[in-house]
C-alpha cells in the first residue's frame, strides 16, 4: 500500500508540473500572409492567424502565445521595447502587388486605372502592414485618388484576397505570395521604385508557456528547412 501511495503521489506531481517534452506544441501568433508556409512547416503547432497589428494588440492585452511572427518589423520592435517579446529577427521578405480577378472585367492594367469612376477597390485597414504599405505606395506614385474608390477595408490581407477572388471587387492590394497561392487572382506588378520592402520579423514571447518548443520553432524557421519552405512559397530571404 505504501508503494502504491508513493506511485500515486509521483504521478500527481508529474501531472501538475509543466511539460518540457519534445511533444510540446507551441502557440504561434502569425500574420495571415504566412498561413500556408508556417502550417506546412510546422503542422503540429497551434496557430492564431490575423493581421500583425491585431495580434500585437492581443499580446498587449495578455493573450498567451509562444512566438510572434509579423509582416512588419514595426510591431515586433514595439513589443520588444515594451518587454513583451525577445529580440526580433528578420526572416523573410515580400512585395506588394495589385490583385485582379483572373478575367479582369474592369480591364485594369496598372495602378493608374484605379482612379476611374466606378472602380471598386479593396485594401487592408490602416495599421495592418498591408494597408500601410498600400497607402505608402499610392502616395509615392501620386495616385492617392484611388483611395476614393475603396469599398472595403479589411482587417488582414486574406480578407483582401478573398474579395478579389470572389469577384466582389475589381482590384485589391496584397502580397506577391498571396497571388502565387491563390489561382483565383492575378497579380499586376507595382513599379519597383514604389514597391514597399516588406520584411517579416519573428520573436519569442517573453513569458512563453512552451519556451523550448518556441526556440525549436524559431530555429527551424531561420534554418535550412524554414528557408527552403519560404522560397517554395515565393518569399525572398533577408
Amino acid at each position: 500500500m505504501k508503494a502504491l501511495a508513493v506511485a500515486i503521489a509521483a504521478l500527481a506531481l508529474a501531472s501538475c508540473g509543466g511539460s518540457t517534452g519534445s511533444d510540446e506544441r507551441p502557440t504561434i501568433f502569425a500574420a495571415s500572409s504566412l498561413t500556408g508556409v508556417l502550417q506546412d512547416m510546422s503542422p503540429g503547432a497551434r496557430f492564431n492567424l490575423a493581421g500583425s497589428d491585431e495580434l500585437a494588440t492581443q499580446l498587449r492585452e495578455g493573450a498567451r502565445a509562444d512566438v510572434y511572427a509579423a509582416a512588419s518589423t514595426r510591431y515586433p520592435a514595439e513589443l520588444h521595447a515594451e518587454g513583451l517579446v525577445n529580440q526580433p529577427r528578420v526572416f523573410a521578405r515580400n512585395r506588394l502587388v495589385l490583385l485582379v480577378p483572373p478575367d479582369n472585367p474592369a480591364r485594369i492594367a496598372s495602378i493608374a486605372d484605379l482612379v476611374r469612376p466606378g472602380i471598386k477597390l479593396v485594401v487592408a485597414q490602416r495599421g495592418v502592414p498591408a494597408g500601410d504599405y498600400t497607402r505608402a505606395a499610392l502616395d509615392e506614385l501620386g495616385e492617392t485618388r484611388a483611395l476614393r474608390n475603396v469599398v472595403s477595408e479589411e482587417t488582414d490581407v486574406k480578407g483582401v484576397v478573398a474579395k478579389v477572388a470572389l469577384g466582389e471587387v475589381d482590384a485589391g492590394f496584397a502580397y506577391a505570395t498571396d497571388a502565387r497561392a491563390d489561382r483565383n487572382v492575378r497579380a499586376i506588378a507595382i513599379p519597383a521604385t514604389s514597391a514597399a520592402d516588406v520584411r517579416y520579423a519573428v520573436a519569442i514571447v517573453r513569458d512563453a508557456e512552451h519556451p523550448a518548443a518556441a526556440r525549436r520553432f524559431v530555429e527551424r524557421l531561420l534554418g535550412p528547412d524554414g528557408r527552403a519552405a519560404l522560397r517554395r512559397a515565393g518569399f525572398a530571404l533577408p
